[in-house]
C-alpha cells in the first residue's frame, strides 16, 4: 500500500512538473526589439525605425520550442518612427495623422503553426486610425527563454487611408508600397 501511495504521489508530482513546463506564459517585449518601415521615392529608397514600443504576448514554450501563440498585443507610438532626416519625419507624421492617431497597433486574432519554426499569424494592424486584418508569416526561435518572432508585411498607403507623401512641390514622390519589418524579442 505504501509503495502504491508513493507511486501515485510521484506520478502527480511528475504530471505537475510537465504541466508547468508546458504552461502558457505572459511575455513582454525586450529592448532588443526592432521595427522599421521601408519604402521608395523618386529620389531614393528610405527606411524609418522605431526603438520605442510596448507589447505583451501569451505564449507556450515546450523544450525550447514555441508550441502555441495565444495572444500578441503591440503598441508603437507613431512619432517614435524616425528617419535620418527631420524633414522626412515631419512629412511622415502628417501622413500618419499623428495629431489625431498617436499609436500604431497590432493585435493578434489567430495563429497557425506551419512547422517547428514557421507560423502564419492573422492580426489587426491599426495605422493612421484605419484597422485592417492582415496575414503575416513569421519565423520563430527560442534562445535562453527569449522568444524571437521575425517577419514583415507589405502594405500600401491607400489601404490605410493615407496619401503617398510628396516633397519639393511634388518633385519628389513616395512610392505607394511600404514594407513593415519586425524582429520581436519577448522575455
Amino acid at each position: 500500500m505504501k509503495s502504491t501511495l508513493k507511486t501515485i504521489t510521484a506520478s502527480i508530482a511528475l504530471f505537475a512538473i510537465v504541466l508547468s513546463a508546458n504552461a502558457q506564459k505572459s511575455y513582454t517585449l525586450d529592448v532588443k526589439t526592432n521595427f522599421s518601415v521601408l519604402g521608395t521615392s523618386t529620389m531614393h529608397d528610405w527606411e524609418m525605425k522605431s526603438a520605442s514600443r510596448t507589447g505583451t504576448a501569451n505564449l507556450t514554450v515546450t523544450d525550447s520550442k514555441l508550441t502555441d501563440i495565444n495572444s500578441i498585443d503591440i503598441t508603437l507610438p507613431a512619432e517614435t518612427v524616425k528617419s535620418e532626416k527631420k524633414s522626412m519625419d515631419k512629412v511622415a507624421y502628417e501622413t500618419l495623422k499623428t495629431d489625431k492617431f498617436k499609436n500604431i497597433k497590432y493585435v493578434l486574432k489567430s495563429a497557425e503553426k506551419v512547422n517547428e519554426t514557421t507560423w502564419n499569424l492573422t492580426g489587426t494592424y491599426t495605422i493612421a486610425g484605419v484597422s485592417k486584418v492582415l496575414k503575416t508569416q513569421i519565423k520563430t526561435a527560442v534562445t535562453n527563454g527569449v522568444v524571437n518572432l521575425q517577419g514583415s508585411n507589405k502594405i500600401t498607403f491607400t489601404e490605410f487611408g493615407m496619401k503617398s507623401p510628396t516633397a519639393m512641390f511634388g518633385a519628389i514622390k513616395t512610392g505607394e508600397d511600404l514594407t513593415i519589418k519586425f524582429n520581436l524579442n519577448f522575455n
